[in-house]
């Protein structure tokens, strides 16, 4: 799986940090790279949206017609209910589709986590020649570990949802802390790639992100951002996630100390 040509030391922008752009470049420039993502962007992004239909569904059917009609305004002193009322509406239907696409995506992230492994893998042997270093061998036992680690991490999407829902009803600092949740739970995503071929068990990759919780934020800031979109979020995310993890699998090379780029 490893390369045989020279080698030379990467140079991006930062030399601790690969940026968003040079991840980019460097997945354009492997078509085998490309041809890989695309059957995942399919095979994702078909899940992602199946499910998300499915939560909106069941949301739907635990609000009931609360949101369906609005509160009858025949004072004047009764408008200011009525403004609640259209305020709390659209603060749920927001929460309500990210919480339905984090549920969703989840779902689709655990079952897909193999493919994507084996994304990253194909990723960091073409950028570092020291990515094989300390590596697990490919066996279906492994995949199957591998599957097993994206649902350990797809269950604590749903642990990450329900605080998510407690959480938001503090005001303005409620809302500030769920979307750092989200984006430390979508660097553990991505994370979760690259470490899985050093068979990485869910403990390490929690230290990791402590202990590297500036590039982590940074690393999940982006897909956090995306994951606020109602609707455009199933689509763009499916899309954007081999990026999202060639990107991750590049950084956390060179910040474990082992990018060296293979030409």
């Amino acid at each position: 799986m490893h390369a045989s040509s020279s080698f030379t030391r990467v140079s991006p922008p930062n030399s601790s940090w690969v940026p968003l752009s040079y991840s980019l470049a460097f997945l354009l420039r492997h078509p085998q790279l490309l041809g890989w993502s695309l059957v995942l962007v399919l095979v994702t992004g078909a899940l992602t949206w199946t499910g998300y239909l499915f939560a909106i569904d069941l949301i739907n059917q635990y609000t009931g017609s609360f949101f369906t009609t609005a509160p009858v305004v025949e004072k004047f002193w009764q408008w200011p209910m009525l403004w609640g009322w259209t305020a709390l509406k659209w603060i749920f239907f927001v929460l309500s589709r990210v919480i339905a696409f984090y549920l969703a995506f989840v779902a689709a992230y655990s079952l897909t986590t193999p493919g994507y492994v084996f994304l990253s893998t194909w990723a960091g042997n073409r950028y570092s020649a020291q990515a094989g270093e300390g590596e697990a061998r490919l066996t279906v036992g492994g995949t199957l570990i591998d599957l097993w680690e994206g649902i350990k991490i797809g269950a604590m999407g749903l642990v990450v949802t329900l605080m998510a829902l407690v959480v938001n009803f503090v005001p303005v600092i409620g809302q500030a802390t769920v979307f750092c949740l989200y984006a430390f739970y979508s660097a553990l995503m991505f994370i979760d790639y690259p470490s899985s071929r050093y068979r990485w068990s869910l403990a390490q990759k929690l230290l990791w992100l402590r202990s590297h919780y500036r590039e982590a934020f940074r690393l999940g800031l982006f897909p956090a951002m995306i994951s606020m979109v109602p609707l455009l979020n199933v689509f763009v995310m499916a899309l954007l996630f081999p990026l999202f993890t060639v990107h991750t699998t590049l950084n956390f090379l060179t910040i474990e100390g082992r990018a060296v780029e293979v030409r």
